[in-house]
């Protein structure tokens, strides 16, 4: 049983970030400028098509994005990660269009999306507004906040203020770094090296919330105590 319960571990921590969450939405941001993101997404045009009768080329269709599961459009052949991350949750909101949009492989494991990514949130904000306006109304749609990306976490800041114990952390490490490269190389696995202590822990605490998506992370973050997630992100923060 302590095996399996190792082996366990070491696949729900390799998958910290295979797929993303669903933030809670303290406070929100609306989205920028459609007009603005209608130039912008001329880059997207060569694989992705929009608008009345738009149909799959290089890329899905984008139409309807918002509120749609990921890999979930008919007729494309989408890659393993994508048709995971769907199946593991991922339903497309303004949060994760974020953060797909800045680097899809951040988000998604083994995408076949050959995108180096758009690093200013501004530009991500404005093409988010502009696709916004070929999906359907937000009262339609079952995700929270469709139109606005999240800007905070409900998280207590008594658990953020934690002084985790690095040699705890890095004692816990072992079975993470059976997965992941304490290099820090992001090879289909990604990376946790370097990580943010805060972004750590806010996120290993939406897992032990099911705020979510991942069923093996909740399983795995909900056995964590908060001075055994601070540690792990005492550590994790602390590699080069």
């Amino acid at each position: 049983m302590a095996v399996t319960v190792r082996i366990i571990r070491a696949l729900g921590l390799a998958m910290l970030l295979t797929v993303t969450a669903f933030a809670v939405p303290v406070g929100a941001v609306e989205l920028g400028d459609a007009k603005a993101g209608e130039q912008l997404f001329r880059v997207c045009k060569s694989c992705h098509r929009v608008g009345e009768g738009a149909e799959n080329a290089v890329g899905p269709h984008l139409n309807r994005i918002f509120g749609r599961v990921a890999g979930s459009v008919e007729g494309f052949r989408y890659s393993e990660g994508l048709v995971r991350a769907g199946a593991d949750g991922l339903v497309w909101d303004a949060d994760n269009l974020d953060i797909y949009l800045e680097n899809p492989k951040n988000l998604v494991s083994k995408t076949r999306m050959n995108f180096a990514g758009m690093p200013d949130p501004a530009d991500r904000s404005h093409v988010l507004a502009y696709l916004r306006a070929f999906s359907d109304k937000p009262s339609n749609i079952p995700e929270a906040a469709p139109t606005a990306t999240a800007t905070d976490h409900d998280l207590d800041p008594a658990i953020l203020a934690i002084v985790g114990d690095p040699d705890y952390g890095e004692y816990l490490s072992g079975e993470c770094l059976t997965c992941h490269q304490k290099s820090g190389a992001n090879e289909g696995i990604p990376s946790i090296t370097g990580w943010p202590k805060a972004d750590f822990v806010v996120a290993m605490h939406a897992y032990k919330k099911e705020l979510r998506p991942h069923p093996v992370m909740r399983m795995i973050a909900g056995r964590l105590s908060d001075e055994e997630i601070a540690g792990l992100a005492a550590y994790f923060e602390g590699l080069d």
